[in-house]
């Protein structure tokens, strides 16, 4: 499960590509001056991208076009909220879950899985690390990965990675991946009348590049 990721470009970058979606983009808290992050883990703040409330009647209702005609808003928020048993919910199984709340774009150009090491030679010591792999999208800055927040008593406003089952690329390092998005369903999946189902796929093989990067 995907518990690092990278986020690098600046945020000139990302109000530039995502203005191709032609969905307004405010931010609510000001424009953040994002540094670029090799590595964002579990409770750490990320940038999202949701639906903001806009005036009344901004928004696709559910019958309406599965175009999302709202704004959207920019916001830095914690990743995972604490569970029943207080472990952080960092990942959510999107698996034949009827999402419709709560959805968000989590900004990034690249996330890690790690992998076990194959074994060491007869007598050679075993490798205290495991190995780490580097995922990104091929000729695109940045990307986003689905998410889901909300609002809880302990840590406030917190989002989580949706998960689904692995595609092609991700399927030799993991048994589940993240749901990473094309560009063309970042205004569905804030569009709550588009099925999570018809979104939270993988990706076509040869979608992903990978690397392995030093842990």
């Amino acid at each position: 499960m995907c518990n690092d990721y990278r986020r690098t470009p600046p945020m000139e970058t990302i109000r530039e590509q995502w203005s191709q979606t032609r969905i307004p983009l405010v931010f609510p808290e000001g424009v953040p001056n994002l540094a670029p992050l090799e590595s964002i883990r579990i409770t750490d703040i990320g940038t999202i991208i949701r639906a903001s409330e806009g005036p009344p009647g901004s928004k696709s209702g559910p019958h309406e076009s599965t175009t999302f005609m709202g704004e959207a808003e920019l916001v830095n928020r914690r990743w995972s909220w604490p569970g029943p048993s207080g472990k952080p919910v960092y990942n959510y199984r999107s698996d034949g879950r009827d999402i419709r709340q709560g959805r968000c774009l989590i900004v990034a150009d690249g996330f890690y899985e790690f992998t076990a090491p194959p074994p060491p030679p007869d007598g050679a010591p075993k490798p205290k690390r495991k190995d780490k792999w580097l995922f990104t999208k091929p000729d695109e800055d940045w990307f986003c990965i689905a998410g889901i927040w909300r609002s809880t008593p302990d840590v406030g406003e917190a989002w989580t990675m949706l998960t689904c089952e692995p595609g092609p690329d991700i399927a030799p390092y993991h048994h589940r991946q993240v749901v990473v998005l094309d560009r063309s369903d970042w205004g569905r999946w804030l569009d709550p009348s588009v099925p999570a189902q018809e979104i939270c796929r993988p990706l076509p093989a040869g979608s992903l590049q990978v690397e392995k990067v030093t842990a």
